[in-house]
């Protein structure tokens, strides 16, 4: 139903435009670079679960060859019986015959399972590798905010050597902060896109550690933001 689940589509519209307000803010940071490919991966999320068909395929393939074990087996265990039946031999003869179709069932059954489960897994190490890329960019976005402290504008704040010379107006580094806060929720809304296609429980933990982690992040920016002077936070709203 419509507004009771994410666009894909508006969130990579969402993505390339705040990675086109960041380029025109800042031209000269690379913030502008990780938003870019904040918006490059975000869309990524439509063609991959396009990749699904072959999945599809796979499940085919695999139900067929299912079909073929079961059938298989199938016609073991008949021609056993069948010989058994006609058998009048000792019965370590019985017993051999009852232990080989034992064997030949439990590898059937093992066989049949891996193929049954086999599209499931490829499809989960795909998603994860996917949301492994989006926790590396949640720390990446983390890394830019890092040295971005609000002290700095305190009147009494002496510089030393080895501070870190971020060159940001009070206003700018607002802005700064607020566009860190805005792509990690935008990493957190990309990581739930994948939460619309499965419900492998791996893949949806997986998303909900991501969506704690860019929160924990978030929450850290705003305390910041919350230290700037007030002057320049009304700016930047």
């Amino acid at each position: 139903m419509p507004y009771e689940r994410l666009d894909a589509d508006a969130v990579a519209a969402t993505a390339q435009r705040l990675a086109v307000r960041i380029q025109a803010r800042f031209p000269d940071r690379n913030l502008g670079e990780v938003a870019g490919r904040v918006a490059m991966v975000t869309s990524e999320v439509e063609r991959t679960s396009a990749r699904s068909s072959l999945m599809r395929v796979l499940r085919v393939v695999g139900l067929v060859l299912i079909v073929v074990l079961v059938a298989v087996a199938a016609v073991s265990l008949v021609a056993l019986a069948a010989e058994l039946i006609g058998n009048t031999g000792s019965t370590l003869g019985w017993l051999e015959a009852v232990e080989t179709s034992v064997n030949d069932l439990v590898f059937a059954g093992v066989a049949v399972a891996f193929l049954w489960l086999l599209p499931a897994r490829v499809e989960r190490a795909r998603i994860l590798g996917e949301l492994h890329r989006l926790r590396s960019l949640a720390h990446v976005i983390d890394m830019h905010q890092l040295t971005k402290d609000p002290e700095r504008f305190d009147a009494g704040y002496t510089p030393t050597d080895s501070s870190v010379r971020v060159g940001l107006s009070s206003q700018q580094m607002s802005s700064y902060l607020e566009y860190c806060s805005e792509l990690l929720s935008l990493v957190a809304k990309t990581a739930a896109l994948y939460a619309e296609r499965t419900t492998d429980a791996a893949v949806l933990a997986t998303i909900s550690d991501i969506e704690n982690l860019t929160t924990g992040m978030s929450r850290k920016i705003w305390q910041k933001l919350a230290l700037l002077p007030r002057s320049a936070v009304a700016a930047a709203e």
